[in-house]
């Protein structure tokens, strides 16, 4: 599972606007806007959340399940150790065509 603000949260991380993570999840931006605009749990198809998780995880974000262990607990997001700016910025052709549908 991943919140709004873990979503929110990770794109801030990576400097990336909702355009290029939708790039990098194969989704539409208004895809990525709806489930940003999601009150806690983002809820979708199976398929839009598995594609918007590897997106975030190529980009070298790593999501904090509630529960996984940590010093204080709760959810969150974090950079992934061998994250590399230059790749989370690529956008691939830029011509805004091939993302998918949820």
């Amino acid at each position: 599972m991943i919140t709004a603000s873990q979503l929110r949260a990770a794109r801030a991380l990576l400097g990336i606007d909702q355009r290029t993570l939708a790039e990098l999840s194969n989704l539409s931006v208004p895809t990525i806007q709806r489930m940003e605009a999601s009150e806690s749990v983002i809820r979708g198809n199976v398929d839009s959340l598995m594609k918007l998780i590897a997106g975030l995880e190529k980009a070298g974000v790593e999501l904090i399940g509630e529960g996984t262990v940590s010093d204080k607990g709760g959810r969150g997001v974090r950079l992934k150790p061998d994250f590399d700016p230059a790749t989370a910025s690529a956008t691939g052709n830029g011509s805004g065509e091939g993302h998918g549908d949820d």
